[in-house]
């Protein structure tokens, strides 16, 4: 009798030892699977923030006002030329700037026999790039691009010229005056740099300067001048006007230079 009761009390407590054993496996087992979820969980969250910090695209506006054009324009044109310019153009990717120019110019200017008045607005659009990898974050930058520039004006031109020595039998000159609306087309090659200067939270102030190769596209007559001066002989100069706004006095090649102070947002 008491074998068998030793015996029904080692059998209790190894079924006791053993459901114990069950107990904690199980409980491990949870709390190793709660862990690894929360592990996983911050995993998850990282890549998503690595993600987006990769994905970012926009990284600001800056606006640009052209302060060297108005005294550049007038010096040249003795004080009789007015010329403003402003640049609106966004940060895109660290490295890619597209860009809108606004323009107006007008005034009074002449070259040997012609003299030119005229006022008009002016448009380029384009891109620039900051070719500097190594530190692409950096509010510096150098910057080549490429624009397309649009010009509308209102112009009149009078001429005088020397008709001696052209077959008519009288010596003399002639004035011709003519004059309209006339839009022009031009591309540019531009580089430059700017550089930050002042900051105040998120706001920064920059300066710089921009360098440009102007070739003109609209080079010839529109056809209803065509059509007037059919049977003229005389140059075809005084029925285009001598200055285009935004791009300068009409050469095939023309050049350019700009220095602008910039505020960044």
């Amino acid at each position: 009798m008491g074998y068998r009761l030793w015996g029904i009390g080692l059998a209790l407590l190894l079924s006791v030892a053993v459901f114990a054993e069950d107990t904690i496996a199980v409980d491990s087992a949870m709390f190793v699977a709660d862990t690894i979820i929360i592990d996983t969980t911050r995993t998850d969250t990282a890549k998503a923030q690595l993600i987006k910090k990769k994905t970012k695209i926009y990284y600001g506006t800056q606006v640009k006002l052209d302060i060297l054009s108005p005294v550049l324009v007038a010096g040249i044109n003795d004080w009789a030329m007015q010329d403003y310019e402003i640049t609106v153009n966004v940060r895109l990717a660290k490295r890619w700037y597209p860009t809108l120019e606004l323009g107006y110019a007008g005034g009074r200017t002449h070259n040997d026999s012609i003299a030119y008045k005229g006022q008009g607005g002016f448009f380029r659009v384009g891109c620039d790039l900051n070719p500097l990898k190594k530190r692409p974050d950096s509010p510096h930058a150098l910057l080549v691009g490429l624009r397309l520039g649009t010009a509308v004006q209102a112009w009149e031109h009078d001429m005088t010229r020397d008709i001696s020595g052209t077959g008519v039998n009288y010596e003399g000159e002639y004035q011709m005056h003519t004059g309209g609306v006339r839009a022009d087309c031009w591309g540019e090659i531009v580089a430059g740099c700017q550089v930050e200067i002042a900051k105040v939270k998120n706001t920064a102030f920059y300066m710089g300067w921009m360098g440009r190769f102007k070739a003109l596209f609209t080079r010839t007559l529109t056809p209803e001048v065509k059509a007037t001066i059919a049977q003229d002989q005389t140059d075809h100069s005084p029925y285009m006007p001598i200055y285009i706004p935004g791009y300068g006095t009409r050469d095939n090649i023309s050049w350019g230079f700009s220095y602008f102070l910039g505020w960044y947002f």
